[in-house]
């Protein structure tokens, strides 16, 4: 009987446990994102002329490259 008492008691601190690193997991997610969308925000937009449409073609290091704004 204290047997089973004791793996009930570690099943629930189990399941804390992965209650706890799936919500550390998730806070890492949405912190990576924030710092995905911050560096979309910084970085700005190069152009250069392995582009067809100069759109965000990114070559770098460019010495043709300009800044697009």
């Amino acid at each position: 009987m204290l047997l089973l008492m004791l793996l009930l008691q570690l099943l629930l601190l189990l399941q804390q446990l992965h209650a706890l690193i799936m919500l550390l997991l998730l806070l890492l997610l949405l912190l990576l994102l924030l710092l995905q969308l911050l560096l979309l925000l910084l970085l700005r937009c190069y152009c250069c002329c392995c582009c067809y449409c100069c759109c965000c073609c990114y070559c770098y290091p460019a010495r043709n490259a300009t800044l697009k704004y």
